[in-house]
């Protein structure tokens, strides 16, 4: 039986610095999202988590889709169970949520079809370049479901309410150039060029400092995710930045680096 889950590490110009390519496996059904699955990611991203030298992690799928979501035909059985069911979503929740608070920028590289499921594990990642091939929607309502994976919640605050009821509801999947124009992706490429997009991406970062990019990228997603006012988003971005500036050891590279006019030699402390 094949791997549900691949990971390859992709190294980068940095020195010791690799790209995290995460890969749903199972073309043959669109890679749904089923339970062993999302325990199997939750297990590699906290496992890419601690490894120093991944810099980025991007999340795919094989063959032509992104992920068309759960496994409709176990959900026959797992919705009949009243304590199974809820510990699955319990499960979903935590897998999806952590990914806002990892330290290493996550990036979907949405392939094809990104739908219910699939659209909320993209909605989880801080990037989303999308394929010209891509296809985006819920579509939980055609077969009397609902989003219990986060897009309920993630996507109004990603595209406004009124165009995430639209999709919600009417169940449609947007091509990728209007999910572009909804803001829904951030870049739209030709299907051979998503990778190397990651790549290139991946590369900037890695010539950052990575606790630098934790903190941003935490302090980010906490303001948004966390529905803070902007008052306390600010006063968590002034802490962090405060604390950061003061302590780091790469923070006072970084200033020295540009005062010698060389490149810095960020040590992530």
């Amino acid at each position: 039986m094949k791997d549900p889950v691949l990971v390859n590490r992709l190294p980068l110009e940095a020195a010791d610095a690799c790209l995290a390519v995460v890969t749903l496996n199972r073309p043959e059904s669109m890679n749904p999202l089923d339970w062993a699955t999302v325990r199997e990611l939750g297990a590699i991203f906290d496992e890419l988590a601690e490894d120093i030298q991944v810099r980025v992690v991007a999340v795919t799928g094989a063959g032509d889709a992104f992920s068309a979501g759960g496994d409709m035909a176990k959900y026959l059985a797992l919705q009949s169970d009243p304590q199974q069911f809820p510990r699955f979503l319990a499960d979903l929740h935590e897998v999806f949520s952590k990914i806002s608070q990892y330290p290493k920028p996550y990036l979907a590289l949405v392939n094809g079809l990104a739908i219910a499921g699939g659209l909320e594990l993209m909605l989880s990642c801080d990037l989303v370049f999308a394929s010209t091939t891509a296809r985006i929607g819920d579509g939980h309502l055609t077969y009397g479901q609902m989003g219990g994976g986060g897009v309920l919640t993630l996507l109004p605050r990603a595209i406004g309410p009124m165009r995430a009821r639209e999709l919600i509801l009417s169940g449609r999947l947007l091509p990728a150039a209007e999910a572009l124009d909804w803001g829904l992706v951030s870049q739209v490429l030709a299907p051979g060029d998503l990778l190397l997009a990651a790549q290139n991406f991946s590369a900037t970062v890695a010539r950052r400092s990575p606790l630098a990019v934790a903190n941003a990228k935490q302090t980010l997603n906490a303001a948004f995710h966390e529905g803070t006012g902007t008052p306390a988003g600010l006063r968590l971005e002034r802490e962090v930045t405060a604390r950061y500036c003061l302590t780091s050891v790469d923070a006072r590279e970084g200033l020295n680096a540009f005062a010698e006019k060389r490149p810095p030699a960020f040590v992530g402390r």
